[in-house]
């Protein structure tokens, strides 16, 4: 059966408004995994991803009544900007049905491109209902994002420039699965021209359903999707997506939001350009496989491996959160809570162990009389490295908890260590500014007197040349004059926050 869509791919019409995009080796991730990964780089077309190919496809091919009366769309956003784009090329109207958690740049870009949006549900699924009841209601030409052999042959056309701009071998191709359009269309062209290429589909864990589907033969629908991939957040795949992806996919690998996380982080390092969570999704495949073969004793070696980086429409905000976790998703930072006796000499000790780690976060509120709670942020090599450093704090008597895939402590208990303590007596609260370097943070703590209890202290590394701290102090008033000669000492500008209403309100 795909030797059906061979022809359509190779006769379809998406040059009138995509370009060929580039096949371009990631020199920094190629020599990190010891294979050669290339980037089929769908970000770069005018609407900063593929959907572009397989909307205008679809449409070139209606009839002029149809086009008269104008298509109707649900689309997360990608989609919606290509069927958008296509309508103006061709002079038709366009209604697009969004979620109503799309991204704004995605609204914002369709309706820039003169679609007419309706916001309706809060995943693909929902948006779907609502554009087949406007379909009927204004007898729309509906143009599906997935589930359509047009739009899917558009897709395809994808793989066709990929095996023409690598003529030598490949080992495998890592696409991402939302309803399945873009494997189905990718895996029938190359299954049909060069089938010993591995089609490998990438999906979040959150946002399975096509994977489900194949491990039980038959289409399932989800009841919740994760929605930070949210141009993959899809219930149920296509009818005629899964029949093909039965044929043409060879496996699915999960991954989970911090994979996505670094993924975008290592397209960054490379292109310095910022892919969606979805447009990431297949090199965060491509990552993952490479992994798996390493643990298993089995290393994948200098494979060439493509992943296509099928979409770049980010919003802004979501970039502090992607920032924070793919640190996590890389292996590079482990996250931990460590227990140490509340007595002098202990705070310094711990610190000692850390040793030239780099720090990337600690975070400490007193509370009890006989012990205290840290939260600390480590730098690590690999994912081996925090299961050593628990070890290593535990054999020096303090009790370690590994929070790393705690996903409570990374996005919440991270931001809320603190809160008033009826132990804080004399406590002096100040702020530090200090140069972010390696063991910048340690050089402080030494400077602090050992007979100063430190009651709070909360440090984040941000990536700047500058380090931040809040510390709160428990200094005697008859030592105020040592504390003083201390400031003057110390090196670092310093701010006095103690008397701050959010510090009488909140600590």
């Amino acid at each position: 059966m795909t030797t059906d869509y061979l022809k359509k791919i190779l006769t379809s019409s998406v040059y009138d408004v995509a370009v060929e995009s580039p096949l371009e080796l990631a020199q920094a991730l190629t020599e990190r995994t010891g294979n050669r990964i290339y980037l089929k780089r769908e970000d770069m077309q005018s609407v900063f991803s593929f959907k572009l190919r397989g909307a205008y496809n679809k449409m070139a091919q209606l009839t002029a009544a149809q086009l008269r009366r104008g298509v109707i769309c649900a689309s997360a956003g990608n989609h919606a900007q290509g069927v958008a784009l296509s309508a103006k090329a061709l002079g038709c109207r366009a209604v697009i049905v969004m979620p109503t958690t799309t991204p704004a740049v995605k609204v914002e870009a369709v309706r820039a491109r003169g679609g007419d949006v309706v916001l309706a549900g809060e995943s693909y699924s929902d948006a779907y209902l609502q554009a087949l009841a406007l379909e009927k209601k204004h007898k729309l030409t509906f143009v599906h994002p997935f589930d359509d052999p047009d739009v899917i042959a558009g897709q395809g056309t994808i793989a066709m420039e990929i095996l023409r701009q690598h003529a030598g071998p490949i080992d495998a191709v890592f696409v991402a699965i939302g309803g399945g359009g873009l494997i189905a269309g990718v895996g029938a062209y190359i299954k049909a021209v060069r089938p010993e290429i591995r089609v490998i589909g990438v999906q979040t864990t959150d946002s399975d359903a096509m994977a489900r589907s194949l491990a039980v033969g038959r289409r399932v629908t989800l009841t919740d999707v994760g929605l930070f991939s949210d141009g993959t957040a899809v219930k149920q795949v296509g009818e005629e997506t899964f029949r093909l992806a039965k044929e043409v996919v060879d496996e699915i690998i999960l991954v989970d939001t911090d994979a996505v996380c670094a993924a975008i982080k290592d397209v960054f390092t490379d292109t310095r350009s910022i892919l969606e969570p979805a447009g990431a999704l297949a090199v965060a495949g491509a990552k993952a496989y490479v992994e798996r073969a390493a643990r298993s004793r089995k290393p994948v070696r200098e494979q060439t491996l493509v992943a296509i980086a099928c979409g770049a429409n980010m919003n802004f905000d979501r970039l502090r959160f992607v920032a924070e976790r793919a640190e996590v998703g890389e292996a590079r930072e482990a996250v931990f809570a460590v227990t140490i006796p509340e007595e002098r000499g202990s705070f310094k000790r711990f610190c000692q162990l850390v040793g030239a780690r780099a720090v990337t976060e600690f975070n400490y509120r007193i509370s009890a009389e006989d012990e205290a709670h840290v939260f600390v942020g480590l730098q690590v090599a690999d994912r081996d490295e925090p299961g050593k450093v628990s070890k290593l704090f535990e054999k020096h008597g303090f009790r370690t908890l590994d929070l790393t895939h705690d996903e409570l402590a990374k996005l919440h208990i991270r931001h809320l260590v603190g809160g008033k303590s009826p132990l804080a007596r004399d406590e002096l609260l100040y702020r530090f500014e200090f140069p972010e370097r390696p063991g910048a943070l340690m050089r402080f703590l030494d400077s602090m007197a050992p007979n100063w209890n430190i009651s709070l202290f909360h440090y984040r590394s941000q990536g700047g040349d500058v380090g931040r701290v809040l510390v709160g102090l428990q200094v005697p008033k008859k030592e105020m004059r040592d504390f003083r000669a201390f400031l003057s000492t110390v090196g670092y500008r310093a701010w006095d926050e103690s008397g701050n209403p959010a510090y009488k309100l909140f600590l």
